[in-house]
């Protein structure tokens, strides 16, 4: 699944989701400067990602062990009760992990990528390995969809589009560019950010009060869309950074490839 190009679509929908918790948007809004830094910020995320997935068991650790450093010095101040929290409090690691996960397996879903429920389930599972090494108590994250499902019910009545949630969909929707690529980022990169916003859930939507397309024209988009970046050969993808899968496959020996983009069940 990581391999496929709808990863960048889903990305940016789970940013879309994660800043809908405000506990959560003001650890990043309060702690990093991500108007100026926003290409190395998504760099470093999908960075964490590639190492968990292609690179060696070492080399996720220390990714891992990075992070939880990281976080452990970083505080966040609530500006209605002037309360100060840590930015690694459990519920805060585990709303950021559980809109990524959704985010990932909804949009590559919806878009066509082949994937059986109990190949969902799986993928669900596997990432309590992702939650740990953010340090997340493995077992208190949720191990299949209807877990899933079940904690964004329990979640739903914390969220809201605070002043921190619509800056960040001010950023997406028009991030700091070169003057010279403004024409490219209205003809490109809008279109990838309002679709990835209409893949949201209608909840999502109605916090943000901006609306949506409907469900069957967003679907339609996805699977356009992923029908056109598949389409682009492998080899030609897999050189955009972090450049994740070219370094496993140099590592492993000639003949590794990535698994193939059909599952097995």
């Amino acid at each position: 699944m990581h391999g496929d190009p709808m990863m960048w679509v889903a990305g940016i929908r789970a940013l879309y989701l994660q800043a809908l918790h405000p506990r959560a948007v003001r650890g990043v809004t309060q702690n990093s400067d991500f108007r100026q830094d926003a290409w190395g910020r998504l760099m470093r995320t999908a960075n964490f990602v590639g190492t968990t997935t292609y690179g060696t068991t070492e080399a996720a650790e220390r990714a891992g062990a990075r992070v939880r450093k990281i976080h452990s010095m970083l505080t966040a101040t609530d500006p209605g009760t002037g309360e100060r929290y840590g930015v690694d409090e459990p519920e805060l690691l585990l709303w950021v992990h559980c809109a990524e996960i959704d985010s990932y397996l909804h949009v590559l879903r919806r878009s066509g990528f082949p994937l059986t429920d109990a190949q969902a389930d799986r993928y669900i599972a596997e990432h309590r390995v992702s939650a740990r090494l953010v340090g997340l108590d493995p077992e208190a994250v949720p191990a299949g969809r209807a877990e899933l499902a079940a904690y964004f019910d329990r979640v739903r009545p914390q969220l809201a589009a605070g002043s921190e949630a619509h800056e960040v969909d001010d950023f997406l929707l028009r991030p700091p560019v070169h003057p010279l690529l403004v024409p490219a980022r209205g003809l490109l990169w809008r279109r990838v950010a309002l679709l990835a916003y209409a893949a949201l859930p209608p909840y999502a939507h109605e916090l943000y009060g901006r609306p949506a397309p409907g469900p069957d024209a967003v679907t339609r988009r996805l699977r356009a869309t992923g029908a056109l970046l598949r389409r682009v050969p492998e080899r030609l993808r897999w050189q955009l950074p972090p450049k994740h899968i070219l370094r496993a496959m140099a590592r492993l020996g000639p003949d590794a490839r990535p698994a193939p983009a059909r599952p097995r069940p």
